[in-house]
């Protein structure tokens, strides 16, 4: 049996590659999710935007859900509401997505039994990832 990884080490891997997908993806940059949407592009990662009542955000096609992307991400941020997020994880573990980082607020115990449960690669721990990719300067 391996070892549970740390929240650095599953930092890591996850910022290591993508592509990605930001669930809760918002069309106002004052918003939590246009803000994580605006930093994988300025990362120049390859990403994708999640909200089922957008048809863009920040001049890119929106996608209602995680299964209609045209790839499946290796990453997926995720800044929903906590019974939002349940679902997401579901979707992201049928599809084969490796990691799910929950952004502080979007996280909640049963959503990161099901992703454990699942073997996701899970940062839910009140981690954001807008400070740790800015703590790496990237």
């Amino acid at each position: 049996m391996s070892e549970k990884k740390t929240t650095a080490e599953l930092i890591e891997e996850f910022l290591r590659e993508g592509p990605y997908a930001v669930v809760g993806a918002s069309t106002h940059p004052s918003k939590y999710g246009n803000r994580v949407f605006r930093m994988y592009l300025r990362w120049g990662r390859e990403v994708y935007p999640i909200n089922p009542h957008a048809d863009e955000v920040e001049g890119h096609r929106s996608y209602a859900s995680l299964s209609e992307l045209p790839v499946v991400p290796r990453g997926i941020s995720v800044v929903t509401p906590p019974e939002i997020t349940e679902k997401v994880v579901e979707e992201a573990a049928r599809l084969g997505v490796e990691y799910v980082w929950m952004q502080p607020g979007a996280e909640s115990h049963r959503a990161l039994q099901k992703g454990e449960e699942a073997g996701l690669g899970l940062i839910g721990d009140g981690s954001c990832v807008l400070v740790e990719v800015g703590r790496r300067g990237r």
